[in-house]
């Protein structure tokens, strides 16, 4: 389901040994372990019917450990034969996998630092120690020269954690507190701890249930935060918490009526503001705070108008809205402070067909605009006193940027990441006003990279009905495109995310041994522009699917690769997608790889009392709508598998899954070993102790992605 930013790097990994250079390697087959039985579930059939139609759903009793139902211990105990019968049929591979791991690990710098962001006062940076899995988050006064202060230390409070996740680190504006939110369980539930900075204490005062982000007000006391419901985890409520009060008694300040809608809370950049907003993917509406007298009521903005979003910063006497008001792809407005209602917004920037405007970070005397033009990212300057524009050069075909952390607002410097498919992450400071670029930092990757001997392209592929789908690829440069290669293609193609090309460092095994990495930017992003996305959401989903399996086509048609040779990865929503085209085009794929799939679409619904599904009726339909059921049971993966032949498959999950619970992948895996009609591989993980995005830490996770791989590469033949 939705929130794909945890799962990318996870998602796009591509593993293999850095040492061996050469793309010509031998090949051997690997010999899957004989007369092991899979695991069969019991059938307990239940039925549904809407609208007519009726459904028989023989596992859903695997939903009993998330309801906690009498099914619980057979749930662990199915769950775990998997894991046992994944262990035993990849057991040729554990060397593989061991070496896989220490190689992965091997390209990271473990002693590192990250390029210290100045904010009111003090620098302040990560950094890792060798060995550990986890960060400390630290401070110095005025000077990098000066002593310093470790905020956070993560490494030592996840000691005899099975999982563990800091976030919504924020400093109080008299630099005395930090609020910061901690997860062990994988929900994304985080209970907010507040420190005094000043003697190290722990206050406490601890909450609960939040998204852990905390905003403070300017009179260091105050702290707003967004409460959830603790079955549906839905952002239910702001809250307002003064420190040193007891949490349970923190009065709301907005509760949201509209389950469709998620919440939260920001400081504007000009710490003038506090902001509540309420989004869904067709409509939001903000409120407004002085944050100089948190003990205030918020002020609606601009009620939601259906069909019409809009985000806000402010700039001076105005603030800037950007927005889709009779504007698909988006506007720059602004109207007064005073006066925030819209018959007093006006055109700032005005709406352009070919250009999706994505945000603006504003400055004291300078705005950028974060804009995208035939599927790149671009970023666009504007002098405010002279209103001069121009764009930062970033000289590569295909590549990611975005604007980094800038919490100063009187700088003339803006700080950008970039990323490129052969360009490892980087970090540059730009001086707006001479537009010259420093480079703070680019990750290092050990163990002798050169950029130099590696390929990018962007090609288009024709869909179905002529639309031209962008395709980034990368490879290394002697591979030979006469179809002989293995292609990995990845896609995710919901809530209009865009899949930008970036680097990853363990992809260069893959590459090296004469892989192809692949990206398709299908429908259902919004790569190229807001009706990009319309076109792959709601009754248009199908166009997600199709696209994906004409890029794999495609890149066959044009000797990139060939059949037996094609593998498809995706994850969460991306998962759906796997689950689509598994059903749809089975012969075209040798492999595929499901990670925390969303493949259950009706049941999962249908029902909302699974975490977030209210949430998702804007993106994939509501059921309870005649049309939107027998269109969503069309391509819902687990509602159509079929007695028939499907590609060798492994498929992810957690126990703890926040987003898509683990019975989704668990019941289709089932159904599929009742019904496939052919001898491929079919395994399923189940990571016992996380959640949606896998297994926290630096390290630990690095090795089911090691399992991930040595799977592909057992497909392709490749031992070592």
């Amino acid at each position: 389901m939705q929130r794909p930013k945890l799962l990318l790097a996870l998602m796009a990994l591509i593993i293999f040994s850095c040492k061996n250079t050469d793309t010509t390697v031998e090949r051997q087959p690997y010999k899957w372990p004989e007369g092991i039985k899979p695991p069969v579930a019991d059938k307990k059939p239940v039925q549904f019917t809407a609208h007519g139609d009726t459904r028989t759903d023989d596992y859903y009793w695997m939903n009993d450990y998330f309801k906690k139902g009498p099914d619980s211990t057979r749930v662990v105990e199915y769950l775990t034969a998997e894991n046992t019968y994944m262990d035993t049929m990849m057991s040729g591979t554990k060397q593989l996998q061991a070496d896989l791991f220490t190689e992965i690990k091997s390209r990271i710098k473990e002693k590192d630092e990250s390029v210290p962001v100045f904010d009111n006062g003090y620098y302040y940076y990560r950094r890792t120690d060798e060995g550990k899995q986890y960060y400390k988050y630290c401070r110095k006064k005025g000077s990098l020269d000066a002593p310093e202060e470790i905020l956070l230390d993560a490494d030592a409070m996840a000691e005899g954690s099975g999982y563990f996740a800091a976030a919504g680190f924020s400093i109080s504006p008299d630099n005395k507190m930090m609020a910061f939110g901690i997860d062990k369980v994988s929900r994304r539930q985080y209970t907010i701890y507040i420190k005094n900075l000043e003697t190290g204490e722990i206050l406490k005062d601890e909450i609960k249930g939040t998204g852990g982000n905390a905003v403070w007000g300017n009179d260091n006391k105050t702290i707003f935060y967004t409460s959830n419901n603790q079955e549906t985890l839905l952002s239910e409520k702001i809250k307002k918490h003064i420190i040193g009060t007891n949490a349970s008694a923190d009065a709301p300040v907005y509760e949201e009526k509209d389950q469709t809608n998620y919440i939260g809370v920001y400081k504007t950049k000009s710490r003038k503001y506090i902001v509540i907003y309420s989004q869904g993917t067709l409509s939001s509406e903000l409120r407004i705070l002085d944050a100089d007298a948190p003990g205030g009521s918020f002020k609606v903005f601009q009620p939601r108008i259906k069909d019409v979003l809009y985000e806000i910063d402010h700039s001076g006497d105005k603030f800037l809205i950007v927005t889709n008001l009779d504007a698909k792809n988006f506007k720059l407005m602004e109207t007064p402070v005073d006066k925030t209602s819209r018959e007093n917004w006006k055109d700032v920037i005005a709406h352009r067909s070919d250009v999706l405007l994505e945000g603006i970070t504003v400055f004291k005397d300078y705005w950028v605009i974060t804009e995208r033009k035939e599927g790149l990212l671009k970023l666009r300057i504007r002098e405010l006193a002279s209103g001069a524009e121009h764009y930062v050069d970033f000289g590569e075909p295909t590549y990611s940027a975005n604007v980094g952390a800038n919490p100063e607002f009187n700088t003339t410097t803006l700080r950008y990441n970039y990323t490129s498919l052969t360009t490892p992450s980087s970090v540059y400071d730009y001086n707006m006003q001479s537009k010259e670029k420093k480079l703070m930092k680019e990750t290092p990757v050990l163990g002798g990279f050169n950029k130099a001997d590696y390929v990018s392209e962007r090609i288009y592929a024709t869909a179905k009905d002529g639309t031209k789908v962008p395709v980034s690829l990368v490879y290394k440069k002697d591979t030979k495109k006469d179809g002989s290669a293995p292609l990995l293609l990845y896609g995710y193609g919901s809530y209009g995310a865009s899949m930008d090309a970036y680097f990853d460092n363990s992809r260069l095994s893959l590459l090296n041994r004469g892989f192809i990495y692949a990206i398709a930017h299908i429908r259902g992003g919004q790569e190229m522009g807001r009706q990009w996305y319309e076109d792959g959401k709601m009754m248009k989903k199908k166009n997600t699917f199709t696209d994906f399996i004409d890029c794999g086509e495609y890149l066959i048609n044009q000797h990139y690769t060939s059949k037996g040779h094609l593998y498809a990865m995706g994850g969460s929503a991306g998962g759906l997608l796997m689950g689509a085209v598994a059903n749809m085009a089975p012969d075209l794929w040798n492999g595929i790889i499901a990670q925390v799939p969303f493949v259950d679409v009706i049941n999962t619904m249908s029902d909302p009392t699974i975490p977030l599904t209210t949430n998702e009726y804007d993106e994939w339909g509501n059921p309870a709508n005649k049309e939107s059921y027998f269109y969503m049971k069309s391509y819902s993966p687990y509602d159509n598998v079929e007695k028939k032949d499907y590609p060798n498959m492994l498929v992810l999950t957690g126990l703890h899954d926040s987003q898509v619970q683990y019975f989704e992948p668990a019941k289709w895996v089932a159904k599929l070993r009742e019904l496939k009609t052919d001898n491929h591989i079919l395994l399923l993980k189940t990571n016992m102790k996380a959640g949606h995005g896998g297994a926290s830490g630096r390290f630990d996770y690095l090795k089911d992605v090691a399992l991930q791989y040595a799977f592909l590469f057992a497909l392709e033949g490749i031992n070592k």
